[in-house]
């Protein structure tokens, strides 16, 4: 199947179902742990304010998309059919966490900090990029190793 034979609804159903096969209970748990230890040196280091939880939270977002969609492009189980895609489509595959990463850490940022309407979009969309690029970019370097052997 070449990419001229995949429409554009069809290259992002294909993104969204390669993306489930990343390792998100792992992911979950590392978010988790990467939250909860920011959580503590804020608390531990005084810095208590109504927003104590944006901070922790972001990092456990952050940390539980890229766990997720790493695992997604680089992971060997599940349908070799979608990981070959994948590996093929490193941008694509890595643009499903990004978005999500941006919708939950906007939110977050909206109802758990003092931010407004903008600021917080603009972290999420920011958040997101980078997120998007160390997924995307981590894709292509394993996939031109595994094309390489």
């Amino acid at each position: 199947m070449t990419s001229s034979d995949v429409s554009t609804r069809e290259s992002s159903q294909l993104a969204v179902a390669s993306t489930t096969l990343g390792p998100w209970r792992t992911a979950g748990a590392v978010g988790v742990v990467g939250g909860g230890a920011a959580l503590a040196v804020d608390l531990i280091t005084l810095h208590w304010s109504l927003s104590v939880l944006a901070g922790p939270a972001g990092i456990a977002l952050f940390l539980f998309f890229l766990v997720g969609g790493v695992g997604s492009v680089v992971g060997r189980k599940g349908d070799r059919r979608l990981r070959r895609w994948a590996a093929e489509h490193p941008w694509e595959t890595a643009l499903v966490p990004a978005v999500g990463l941006a919708v939950t850490n906007t939110l977050t940022q909206f109802f758990l900090s003092g931010s407004g309407v903008f600021a917080s979009i603009f972290t999420g969309l920011w958040h997101a990029a980078v997120l998007g690029v160390v997924i995307g970019v981590v894709g292509s370097v394993t996939a031109s190793r595994r094309s390489q052997n």
